[in-house]
């Protein structure tokens, strides 16, 4: 499946999110081409429940977030940023949440403009592959929003906090190789080799283990709490049993264990 043309989850026109999966890539694309692919109210809001519908799909082994034609995100939608309730923010932060637990590998395929809100979902996907035109830029100071601290500590813990203050605080764009070299962005590819880079990527994050990677996951992102919940996975998955007996027989191995969603943290009741 293509990234610049997916199956939509809705017959509408208008602003909406389009999904497809196809041998174990989910494909999630913000649709809002007349505003640079903007995110609106609706779209934030829908977005926690429909990478909810995707985990537990046992067919999705790896999701791509992705832009409609030739931009990521602008951002969210100037317009409803006016509610003085907030709601916008509020809706943003859950989405951008509920992309970071979601408990299989996420890759952002990046072209054109990754700005503000979406610079945010970017940043909550585990990697980032970008062409070398796209640009990047965290914008609240240019609108005098305050950008939420979980938002900010995962930038810091991306980019570092000189780099994070630098894009806060200026509401700079930069490019995609400045953006390679502070840590926001994994790899650059050619305009023209961003979709087979990301196609052949994604083939191989779908044959490795959901053991490993889910367990990696949560450890990378900071959990302490899990290492005896992994460890009796490990005991009953069967995974390294068939990993140790491909490698042995040369041949590609037959991974079974599927990763169910996040556990909750400590502090999330």
């Amino acid at each position: 499946m293509e990234l610049r043309e997916q199956a939509p989850c809705a017959t509408a026109a208008g602003p909406r999110l389009e999904h497809g999966v196809a041998d174990g890539v989910a494909t999630v694309v913000i649709s809002n081409p007349a505003k640079r692919n903007a995110m609106t109210a609706d779209m934030w809001e829908a977005l926690p429940g429909l990478l909810e519908s995707l985990a537990v799909d046992p067919a999705v082994r790896v999701l791509v977030l992705t832009g409609a034609g030739d931009t990521f995100c602008a951002g969210a939608d100037i317009s409803s940023l006016r509610d003085p309730a907030g709601r916008p923010q509020e809706l943003a932060v859950r989405a951008e949440e509920a992309l970071a637990a979601f408990p299989r590998p996420t890759l952002a395929a990046v072209r054109g403009y990754c700005v503000g809100g979406g610079s945010q979902l970017a940043a909550a996907c585990d990697l980032r592959f970008a062409d070398q035109g796209a640009s990047f830029g965290v914008t609240p100071a240019k609108l005098g929003i305050v950008y939420p601290s979980s938002s900010t500590r995962r930038l810091v813990a991306l980019v570092g906090p000189a780099t994070a203050k630098y894009l806060l605080y200026s509401g700079e764009l930069i490019g995609a190789e400045r953006a390679l070299r502070t840590g926001l962005v994994d790899e650059v590819l050619p305009a023209d080799g961003l979709e087979e880079r990301v196609r052949a990527f994604t083939r191989v994050l779908a044959s490795r283990s959901q053991l490993t990677q889910g367990a990696a996951k949560e450890f990378a992102d900071g959990r302490t709490d899990r290492d005896a919940y992994w460890s009796a996975q490990a005991r009953g998955s069967g995974d390294t049993a068939e990993g140790v007996a491909a490698f042995l027989e040369r041949r590609a191995p037959r991974f079974t264990y599927t990763t169910g969603p996040v556990g909750p943290s400590p502090t999330s009741g």
